[in-house]
């Protein structure tokens, strides 16, 4: 499997892209690494940060898809009903946006430091917005 390096706000995160359960959606991300946005609270899915990215296009459709995303998962929207987005899971959610339930494709597992996530949910929550890059790990 493939490692990446999540920095977002003042932490670190390590995980794995899952290549066996969405290779489209991995193979796609890749193409755009390092990948930089920022990251707020998600407004009606719960414990999460997202980055909204609009109409950006990473030509792919749903695989590995969920509602659902437990901590430290990460899921990529492709769009449709709503905007392109990425939302990373530091407790629960119900993934969805002002046209109701979405499911994201789950592209992307941390591995370390998911303790810290509920931190940086706080940190987005009330301090607004963080910078967010992924890259490849060594």
């Amino acid at each position: 499997m493939t490692k990446i390096k999540l920095t977002a706000g003042p932490f670190e995160f390590e995980g794995l892209l899952e290549t066996e359960n969405a290779p489209l959606t991995c193979a796609a991300f890749l193409k755009r690494m390092p990948f930089e946005s920022r990251a707020v609270h998600v407004r009606w899915s719960g414990e999460g940060v997202w980055m909204p990215l609009g109409d950006y296009d990473f030509d792919v459709g749903h695989e590995n898809s969920t509602s659902y995303p437990a901590p430290g998962q990460i899921i990529l929207y492709p769009g449709g009903l709503s905007e392109t987005e990425i939302l990373v899971a530091y407790g629960g959610v119900h993934f969805a946006s002002k046209v109701g339930q979405l499911a994201g494709n789950h592209f992307v597992t941390l591995t370390n430091n998911l303790d810290k996530l509920p931190e940086l949910g706080r940190l987005a929550l009330w301090e607004g917005a963080q910078k967010i890059v992924f890259s490849l790990s060594d």
